[in-house]
């Protein structure tokens, strides 16, 4: 036989080429089979016409089809296939209408009668190249195997007279299974991305494209799933993105995939159906809608809890009003301790407030007194903001201070060893410090100090009357003490020039160091005894692991055999119970640590972290740091640190409406009592997450309330308490709760859970847990619609977790979870998980998935592997 003409591939997946009704080659049918065309099965050129062609001849399946395109074109046409509901009665060869056209016929451009409406198969089929009456059809040549596929032999129509049947094909077709008529086949991909494609009668649930099988069980619209766990992993891994087994054509438009170009989207909708509510960025719940019961809880698969901010950049053209209630004092409710807010309602002509969580009523202060209109409203709500806005902030009376409101204090902690001299450590950070001493917190309160470290202490007077700054060396390790009473922590503007002449001459100061030792423990121990008793942050430089006195650490973590097993977790928690002991003096004296760790080698994170986990503070790793490649990154995130608005001294609690409470609370701070949280320092770049559970089995109000407060003393030495107040209605429908979802604030509270269980399971379990979590979502809500719409074999899911699949598996591949022991170090697992504590929403869906990486870093993380395997 003549060589068949190939044409070029085919891209889309408007209509597959196979399939159980499919125009397939002649050879795969069992009806009637028309003279194949001169070009390929997947050819595009059009045919040459027949002799009794008055018009060109129609485009394939593939080129811009006419609008009578078969029930799986781009438009919806009455249906032509055997199974179509509203197919034509059949006209004979000699009437009007065209003659009938067999699901499997490849009928001529032109029919034997001059009927001009050029011929569709039920699918779309591309027509004969030549006529009944033209000339002879070229040999007959079996189509590859790989292009057989089993047909359907229902539904064929009698093929029109005037065609001759070709001999027989040996091979018998089977019958597909699982199909059934009134629905799509689907085996036959979407002709865009069925996420596109609105459903009718009730709010459009989004939807995946067709599973690659057809057999798919009905589930019932109520009611969980069941079925083993197993079972569940195997019906979710069957669904599929892909068009039919074995097919040329990718199934999908990638370009058509959801893809968060925009980073966070904060849900707007939240404050048009609430407008008293604080902004999104301050409060966010994980669904912006309480469930009614506990029922409803176990079907939501996915954390029920929020996100909170309390120190977020107020949005654009905002500011934050600040309330001073003078001699009335702040007006509380007197059970449930909640501040006045917009929802507060007032009653007896405005002597009495009714609190909004605990439904008390409570006297109204004289001062604080104002009449009601027709409404029940105060008629000055509008003039004040706590009655008015969910934001707001109270200056706080005395009661609220334990002591005199100390000054914004910063005192440095500096590893001087050899490695920190040769990687340009210290030029970095002295050149960066200077550089934001006009910029620091407090001015002019704020208070500065510095001690240097290696193998021993070096303490340094900033008195204000010297013109150079005077060393002290402390070499007793085990019996640390301060050389002097005062001046190692002044302030900067009395001491600035002392300050710079030290930070001018620091990396000349130590640049013929070669002690490779830390003493890190003691240096800590110093630095407690100088900042006990103001408080402040400590900022701790660290490059090498510390080796002598108290806190020393060994190396551990380079055993291959620990990963995989049980005891793969150890590595990532503590070794010595020193750095959390020191962190809990720290909170208790009001201190915040931040950990900066530049070093070549292992220096453990995990021990480390502990001191900034339990005080508020934050980790910073650079790892293999050298100046002239992480040194603008390091200048960045330290000038950052130093000069971004921060809250001293504070305490936050979380307030909610009866019937509900919180249970877990996620983030770096240190737990004072259930719900109170102890943050020595908290600042605008922090977030926290906690969960949340019923306390009755079945709601009985309406709405819930949620107020955040917290209590801190400002730069500036004022004492105020900030409040976030917030409401979300209680809602009995699952589809409502899956609607009103938000993905952000859902992976911040995923992403926090997966990295502490990380520190008592395998990474193995955890990602599996992440999965099983998003299957049983989306199995959950897939079966509310599965009847309704006949979607058995489809994944569909609501507008509002559209980018949850996505970003579950970029937390899965993030450096906290993915792979074990050759994929990251574990120093970069451990400081990438005390990350994700932290970070807010929109800035931790960019740390799990970025949209812009360093290459050069990938590529010695590449050549480390590599060396390390080799």
């Amino acid at each position: 036989p003549p060589t068949q003409q190939q044409g070029p591939p085919v891209a889309q997946a408007a209509a597959s080429p196979r399939g159980p009704f499919g125009a397939a080659p002649p050879a795969a049918m069992g009806g009637y089979r028309g003279p194949p065309p001169p070009q390929g099965s997947f050819g595009a050129g059009p045919p040459p016409p027949g002799p009794f062609s008055a018009a060109p001849p129609p485009q394939g399946p593939f080129g811009m089809a006419p609008p009578a395109q078969g029930p799986f074109g781009a438009a919806p046409p009455p249906s032509q296939g055997p199974f179509g509901a509203t197919t034509p009665p059949s006209q004979g060869p000699i009437g009007a209408a065209p003659p009938p056209q067999g699901p499997f016929s490849a009928t001529p451009t032109q029919g034997p009668f001059g009927a001009t409406r050029p011929p569709q198969g039920p699918f779309g089929a591309v027509p004969s190249s030549q006529g009944p009456f033209g000339t002879a059809p070229p040999p007959f040549r079996p189509p590859p195997s790989a292009l057989l596929q089993p047909q359907s032999p229902t539904g064929n129509t009698m093929p029109s007279p005037t065609y001759v049947r070709p001999p027989p094909v040996q091979s018998q077709p089977q019958p597909v299974q699982g199909y059934y008529p009134g629905g799509p086949n689907p085996q036959f991909p979407p002709s865009r991305p069925s996420f596109q494609q609105p459903m009718q009668n009730m709010p459009p649930p989004s939807m995946g494209p067709p599973s690659s099988y057809s057999n798919q069980p009905a589930y019932p619209t109520t009611g969980p799933p069941m079925g083993t766990l197993q079972t569940l992993v195997e019906d979710f891994q069957s669904l599929s993105v892909s068009s039919a087994p074995g097919s040329l054509d990718p199934g999908v438009d990638v370009n058509g995939l959801p893809r968060p170009l925009y980073g966070d989207e904060e849900p707007a909708k939240v404050l048009e159906a609430f407008p008293l509510n604080c902004h999104p960025r301050y409060f966010r719940l994980t669904t912006h809608t309480i469930p009614a019961s506990q029922s409803l809880v176990s079907r939501w698969h996915l954390p029920l809890g929020a996100v909170v901010h309390p120190l977020a950049e107020a949005p654009d053209g905002e500011e934050v009003p600040v309330v001073n209630f003078g001699s009335a004092g702040v007006i509380r409710c007197r059970r449930c301790r909640t501040y006045i807010n917009p929802y507060a309602t007032f009653a007896d002509a405005g002597r009495k407030w009714r609190c909004n969580l605990c439904t008390l009523l409570n006297d109204v202060p004289g001062e604080y007194f104002c009449a009601l209109d027709a409404s029940g409203r105060r008629f000055d709500a509008d003039q004040r903001p706590e009655l008015s806005k969910g934001t707001v902030e109270f200056v706080a009376p005395t009661e609220y201070m334990v002591r005199p409101p100390m000054p914004p204090s910063y005192f440095f902690l500096i590893d001087v060893s050899v490695s920190a001299v040769r990687s340009g450590l210290l030029e970095v950070v002295a050149k960066t410090i200077k550089s934001c001493l006009d910029d620091l917190l407090g001015f002019p309160r704020t208070q500065i100090g510095f001690l240097t470290f290696d193998s021993t202490l070096h303490f340094h007077n900033f008195k204000s009357s010297l013109s150079q700054p005077q060393m002290m060396v402390v070499a007793d390790l085990d019996d640390v003490f301060l050389p002097l009473p005062d001046d190692l922590l002044v302030n900067l503007v009395d001491s600035r020039h002392v300050v710079e002449s030290f930070l001018d001459n620091l990396p000349n100061m130590f640049q013929d160091n070669v002690n490779v030792e830390s003493a890190l423990g003691p240096a800590l121990k110093a630095a407690f005894m100088v900042m006990g008793q103001i408080g402040g942050k400590l900022l701790v430089f660290q490059s090498t692991l510390p080796s002598l006195g108290i806190g020393r650490l060994r190396l551990r973590g380079d055993d291959v055999r620990a990963y995989g097993t049980d005891k793969e977790h150890i590595l990532r928690i503590p070794e010595d119970p020193f750095y959390k002991q020191m962190a809990a003096e720290f909170t208790k004296n009001q201190i915040a640590v931040d950990i900066f760790s530049l070093s070549d080698k292992y220096c453990d994170i995990a021990s480390l972290g502990s001191l900034a986990k339990y005080t508020g503070g934050q980790v910073y790793h650079y790892p293999s740091f050298q100046a002239t490649t992480h040194g603008e990154k390091l200048k960045h995130e330290l000038s950052r640190d130093l000069t971004r608005e921060t809250a001293w001294e504070s305490v936050m609690r979380i307030r909610c409406g009866k019937g509900v409470r919180f249970t877990t609370y996620h983030g770096h701070f240190m737990l004072r009592s259930t719900d109170l949280l102890a943050l020595p320092a908290v600042d605008s770049d922090k977030a926290f997450a906690m969960q949340l559970s019923l306390e009755e089995t079945l709601m009985t109000t309406q709405t819930v309330y949620f107020q955040v407060a917290l209590l801190y003393t400002s730069s500036s030495g004022e004492r105020r308490i900030r409040v976030h107040t917030a409401a979300a209605p209680v809602v009995t429908d699952l589809g409502e709760m899956y609607r009103q979802a938000d993905t952000g604030a859902i992976v911040s509270v995923l992403a926090r859970i997966a990295v502490e269980n990380s520190l008592s399971d395998k990474l193995d379990s955890v990602r599996q847990q992440l999965q099983l979590k998003l299957v049983k979502s989306l199995k959950e809500y897939r079966n509310l619609y599965v009847v309704q719409h006949r979607i058995g074999g489809r994944l569909i899911y609501p507008e509002s977790l559209r980018y949850l699949p996505l970003y579950i598996l970029a937390l899965c591949k993030s450096l906290a979870l993915r792979g074990g022991y050759a994929d990251v170090s574990l120093d970069e697992r451990c400081a990438a998980g005390f990350s994700i504590m932290i970070l807010p929403a929109r800035r931790l869906l960019n740390f799990i998935y970025p949209s812009l990486y360093r290459l050069d870093e990938v590529l010695t993380v590449v050549c480390r592997i590599s060396l390390l395997l080799n």
